[in-house]
């Protein structure tokens, strides 16, 4: 039987010097390390990278910095809770992978990822997606996530299946040539003029490792443009499409508006949260319906959608219910 319970943490005996494979070219230097420290907190890993105790060709360099093939790592020695056998998928939760498949070929795997699971392992994650997804294809050596959407998120995730399809689709992100549209349910209505929030966006970091992003005059640029989509009593389904791509973006821009997303446990009030969990609406109502790029390998321009997940199929249905009732 497998087990994921750590031993007792150990010190690496000193500082080592790993050397970038072609498997790894295009990664980002934060899950290039997290790949390879097994048991160390996100926290942790963004800790060494600040404060230049990880060195990219003796140079210091950011968590998003791209990794290029020959590229010579410093990883400084740390406390890893060393895992015996990582705990794989369970049958369920692969079943669901398969059936959530919207698209795949050689170069890419595109799909409709589940609310309520971790793309990536961190503090508390049983079994991450892209995990789950290397057990189900160990042929694959270079399964990468292209980017990533919050465990809460429904909707369209992109993989690539080798260093080449992840380079070009990375250039292509930092390009701003791929282009994403989220439905989200948020509370109250939105202002039909509220067609788009320019508002730069700065991340923090938790003690515990959890990410939290505020509205700040010295963050990063972000723009969120928005379309409504339903009215409904007290709450609206609205479209919205982020030019630049921050942590949390929808979500904190939807706070700024005064119309924050329902069931967002950073960024809506507890009271608000309980009462749609009271009406039978439990998760955050966050879905990437669709994302447009260029095929890595053929030039290909493709457009992906994802259907709602049953989840929030049955909140859109319980707020219909509410809005049939109040106009009748």
């Amino acid at each position: 039987m497998s087990s994921s319970t750590p031993s007792k943490p150990s010190l690496a005996p000193a500082v080592t010097y790993q050397e970038v494979g072609e498997n790894q070219d295009g990664q980002r230097l934060d899950n290039y390390l997290l790949a390879r420290l097994k048991g160390v907190p996100k926290s942790r890993i963004y800790r060494i990278i600040r404060k230049g105790e990880v060195r990219v060709n003796k140079k210091r360099a950011k968590p998003e910095h791209k990794l290029k093939t020959g590229d010579l790592v410093r990883i400084p020695p740390v406390r890893v809770a060393t895992i015996k056998t990582l705990q794989p998928p369970t049958d369920e939760l692969q079943a669901l992978l398969r059936q959530a498949v919207l698209f795949e070929d050689d170069a890419i795997l595109v799909i409709n990822k589940p609310s309520g699971i971790a793309v990536h392992g961190g503090t508390g994650v049983k079994v991450a997606l892209i995990d789950a997804l290397r057990h189900m294809n160990p042929d694959l050596d270079g399964l990468e996530l292209v980017h990533r959407i919050d465990k809460g998120t429904s909707g369209c995730l992109v993989v690539a299946k080798n260093s080449k399809a992840l380079k070009t689709l990375a250039q292509q992100f930092k390009s701003s040539a791929i282009s994403k549209v989220y439905h989200a349910l948020v509370e109250g209505s939105w202002p039909e003029q509220l067609t788009e929030i320019n508002a730069a966006l700065r991340r923090q970091d938790e003690k515990n490792g959890e990410r939290y992003v505020d509205v700040a005059t010295d963050g990063k640029a972000a723009l969120t443009r928005f379309t409504i989509l339903e009215v409904h009593p007290n709450t609206t389904l609205i479209e919205a499409k982020p030019v630049t791509g921050r942590t949390h973006q929808i979500r904190v821009h939807a706070q700024l508006a005064g119309h924050p997303i329902i069931g967002d446990d950073k960024y809506s009030a507890t009271k608000a949260r309980r009462a749609f969990a009271k009406a039978g609406v439990k998760r955050l109502c966050l879905h990437a319906a669709a994302i447009e790029l260029m095929h890595p390998e053929t030039g290909e321009k493709m457009t992906f959608n994802a259907p709602y997940d049953k989840q929030f199929e049955q909140a859109l249905a319980t707020l219909r219910v509410r809005r049939v009732k109040a106009e009748g």
